[in-house]
């Protein structure tokens, strides 16, 4: 029975034993796990140290709340990144619609009479046919103008023999009786060329010929032969086709590139290949609400008859815009709020960018945030997008490679303790508590806070500007930015307001640390400028355990969790 009880107990105490061990092992493999990340990150932090130009290496967060993303040349070549050089270059907008083609307005003629009568002879008759200005179209029966040929042959005789009266008013006479006669053949249409052949026959003539008034088409015709016309019958429409005009809609994104004289070119269907050149003659002075566009009216000489009214034509209007910088669409990121890209700072090192700019077909045109000169990644900006963002997350900054080393999930904390020390040389250097004074050419800035030191919440930060006389500088604009320079943490802006002699804005420090705060100033007149500012706020762990009121005050023995060990 002992034996046996000897032999349970043996076997419970192994049993034991390796369970101790296999936890044992669990807890070493788990807590050497995250150690072997930072161990690289060290490693390749040390190595970043010796590497010439790398003083100074701003590895942080910046303005767009992402991270300087470092890549290896394997992982480069695998993503296939692309870099272009920023240049200045002549640019153009196209701006392309649907065009239709239509008469020229002012080329138009309608054939009407003014008189009562009948069509005896059709010269011009069905629609399409081609007529030239004095050509005859039709001959008109009108007994009202058979009678004022014979009054007017009548008046011309009397006035040859009133010529010889003595008697003043009845030459008067002879000489108004013709002019009246006359007058009323040429309002109704009669040409002084007929009216000449009218006196050399000396006889009216029965049917009146009527002629084209303009070199054209015939595009409507309602005249035939015996029909009894009114002066309010329209007999002929006749249109000049040597010009055409194209209406296109542009949409009122586009209307700014538009501009009256600008070239224009145009392709229809029935000839492929072919282009037709003319300009932009007129923009109309409205929207049309339902489709969103301006009508604009180009013009083009048409000498072959080639374009055609009712056609539909593809219009293409090219718009100079000199020179500026342009930069490929596949170089910006468009988040639609904002326009980020990423410049190569060399040692494979891609820093992000936000800009300005306007798109113009498949470019870019840059208006604020780069150079000439600059390098800008244009290919795999996506894929560096993502790691600059993985970076900059609260807890990890991921693929993170640079000369053959692979660095992966550093701890946010150590990762910013070893850019500080790079930053210094390996040396931290504590921040300051109190105001701090910073030199911008002629002008001084004292930034101070209120309380000083800062605390945790709400403090006001203010900013004196003064000039080479001491004399504060009041018409200046004033923004205030301030982070905590740690992975994950994005800059805050509180504009400032002058009082007192000074800008005033406030600002809200959530934990106890280092705060980098950025000033921008815009004096009067004078360029821009920033100057960045770092503050220690709240009270550290070591200062927290040696200070006995503030044990005392708070009633604790350990510190807070606002206040992380050092």
């Amino acid at each position: 029975m002992m034996k046996k009880l000897q032999k349970i107990g043996v076997k419970k105490i192994t049993a034991l034993l390796v369970t101790i061990s296999l936890f044992a092992f669990i807890s070493f493999w788990m807590a050497r796990r995250p150690a072997m990340g930072v161990t690289e990150t060290e490693q390749a932090m040390k190595e970043m140290e010796g590497m010439p130009g790398m003083e100074g290496m701003e590895m942080g967060i910046n303005e767009t709340g992402q991270a300087t993303t470092m890549l290896t040349p394997q992982k480069k070549k695998l993503i296939g990144v692309k870099v272009a050089e920023v240049k200045e270059e002549p640019a153009e907008k196209i701006v392309r619609a649907v065009g239709r083609v239509a008469y020229d307005e002012r080329k138009l003629s309608l054939v009407n009479l003014r008189i009562e009568g009948w069509i005896q002879d059709l010269f011009v008759n069905f629609t399409g046919q081609e007529v030239k200005k004095g050509e005859p179209l039709f001959t008109l029966y009108s007994p009202d103008l058979l009678s004022t040929q014979q009054e007017y042959l009548l008046a011309r005789r009397s006035r040859e023999r009133f010529k010889a009266s003595p008697i003043a008013d009845v030459r008067e006479t002879g000489e108004t009786l013709l002019a009246s006669a006359r007058r009323r053949l040429l309002l109704w249409g009669i040409t002084e060329e007929q009216i000449q052949k009218l006196e050399e026959r000396s006889e009216p003539e029965t049917a009146m010929t009527i002629y084209s008034p303009i070199n054209g088409v015939v595009i409507k015709k309602e005249g035939t032969k015996g029909m009894r016309v009114t002066p309010d019958m329209t007999l002929y429409e006749i249109a000049d086709l040597s010009t055409v005009w194209v209406f296109a809609d542009v949409y009122e994104h586009e209307l700014s590139y538009i501009k009256k004289g600008e070239e224009a070119n145009i392709t229809v269907a029935a000839y492929p290949g072919e282009q037709f050149r003319g300009k932009v003659t007129f923009i109309d002075p409205f929207l049309n609400p339902q489709t969103r566009t301006v009508r604009v009216r180009l013009e083009f000489p048409n000498p072959d008859f080639k374009l055609k009214p009712e056609m539909f034509a593809e219009v293409e209007l090219k718009a100079s815009l000199g020179k500026a910088l342009l930069i490929p669409e596949s170089a910006v990121l468009d988040s639609g709020l904002r326009k980020i890209v990423f410049i190569d700072k060399g040692m494979e090192m891609y820093e992000p960018k936000e800009i300005k700019a306007r798109r113009i077909d498949n470019h870019y045109i840059v208006q604020e945030g780069l150079s000439a000169g600059d390098k800008i990644v244009t290919s795999a900006t996506f894929l560096i997008d993502s790691e600059s963002k993985l970076m900059a997350s609260s807890n990890m900054m991921g693929a993170l490679g640079m000369a053959g080393i692979k660095m992966e999930q550093a701890q946010m904390g150590e990762m910013d303790m070893e850019m500080n020390g790079m930053e210094k040389g390996g040396k931290k250097e504590e921040a300051p508590k109190g105001p701090q004074t910073k030199k911008a050419g002629d002008l001084t800035l004292t930034l101070s806070t209120e309380p000083t030191p800062p605390r945790d919440g709400e403090n006001l930060l203010r900013l004196k500007v003064t000039d080479a006389s001491g004399k504060p500088v009041e018409n200046a604009k004033v923004i205030f930015s301030y982070t905590m320079p740690m992975p994950g943490m994005k800059a805050v802006k509180a504009p400032a307001a002058f009082k007192n002699g000074q800008y005033e804005g406030k600002a809200k420090f959530g934990m106890a640390g280092t705060w980098e705060v950025t000033v921008l100033v815009t004096p009067s007149g004078k360029k821009k400028f920033r100057r960045h500012l770092r503050w220690r706020q709240g009270t550290t762990w070591k200062e927290w355990k040696g200070c006995r009121e503030c044990k005392a005050s708070s009633g604790r023995v350990t510190p807070p969790r606002s206040i992380k060990p050092t």
